[in-house]
C-alpha cells in the first residue's frame, strides 16, 4: 500500500500537483473544477492521500467529548495519549486516574512512575514509547469502565494503534487485556502468553498499580518485559 501511495504521489508531482489539502471544501472544489458533472464524487487524488494522524484522531474526539455519560460524571479533561507517534512499543491501560485527569497525561501518578522505571529497565524512555488508555476520561472513583463507555471510546484506541503501528502492545492489567482480546479470562491466565493483534504482538502483563500492592509480582512482569525487549531487538 505504501509503494502504491508513493507511486501515486510521484505521478501527481510529475503532472504539477504541488500539494493536497485535507479540507473537505477544497476537495469538493477540486472535483467540481475537474469535472462539474461529477461534483462531490471522490477523485483518485483524494483517495490516495487520506492518511490519518494522531492529531486527526485527537481533533475528532474533541476537547469536550460528550459521546458517553462520563462527560457528566466529573471528568476534568480528555486524556488522549502521550509519546512517540512512531513508537515500536505501546502500553495500554484501562482509564485515567485522578492525577492523570488533572494533568491530561496517562500514567503520571505512583503507578506511572513505576511504569517509567519498567520502561527504563528494558533500555527505553517514556519519550520512545506510546502510552494510552482504553478510555480517555476518568470514571468516577476510578471504578472499572462500563460497557457503553468502552463502546464509544475503544474505536479511538484502535485508530491510535493503526496510526502508530507498534511492533509490540502491552496491555496493563486485567481490564485492558480483556478489552483488547475480547475475553473474560483473568490476567493471571493471559500474562505469560503472546497474541497477534492488529499487526502487532500483544503481551499482557500486570498493571503497575497491582505491583505497588503486590511487589512480589514484579518478577513476573520482568519476565514479560524481557520478551518485549527480545522482540524489539530481533526486529531492530
Amino acid at each position: 500500500m505504501s509503494r502504491e501511495l508513493a507511486d501515486h504521489l510521484q505521478y501527481f508531482s510529475e503532472i504539477g500537483v504541488d500539494g493536497i489539502s485535507r479540507d473537505g471544501k477544497w476537495r469538493q472544489r477540486a472535483a467540481e473544477t475537474n469535472n462539474p458533472a461529477k461534483a462531490g464524487c471522490p477523485t483518485e487524488i483524494e483517495a490516495a492521500v487520506v492518511i490519518e494522524t494522531l492529531e486527526d484522531i485527537k481533533t475528532d474526539i474533541g476537547p469536550a467529548c460528550t459521546r458517553c455519560k462520563l462527560c457528566t460524571l466529573g471528568r476534568s479533561q480528555i486524556v488522549f495519549g502521550v509519546g512517540n507517534p512512531k513508537a515500536r512499543l505501546m502500553f495500554v491501560g484501562e482509564a485515567p486516574g485522578e492525577e492523570e485527569d488533572k494533568k491530561g497525561e496517562p500514567f503520571v501518578g505512583r503507578a506511572g512512575q513505576l511504569l517509567t522505571k519498567i520502561i527504563e529497565a528494558i533500555g527505553l524512555t517514556r519519550d520512545q514509547v506510546y502510552i494510552a488508555n482504553v478510555l480517555k476520561c476518568r470514571p468516577p472513583g476510578n471504578r472499572n469502565p462500563e460497557t457503553d463507555e468502552v463502546e464509544q471510546c475503544e474505536p479511538f484506541l484502535f485508530r491510535q494503534i493503526d496510526v502508530i503501528q507498534p511492533k509490540v502492545i502491552v496491555p496493563l492489567g486485567k481490564f485492558a487485556a480483556q478489552s483488547l482480546l475480547r475475553t473474560m479470562d483473568p490476567i493471571t491466565r493471559l500474562r505469560g502468553r503472546s497474541f497477534d493483534f492488529r499487526g502487532a504482538t500483544l503481551i499482557p502483563t500486570f498493571h503497575p498499580a497491582y505491583l505497588l500492592r503486590n511487589p512480589s509480582a514484579k518478577r513476573e512482569v520482568w519476565e514479560d518485559m524481557k520478551k518485549v525487549r527480545a522482540i524489539l531487538q530481533a526486529e531492530a
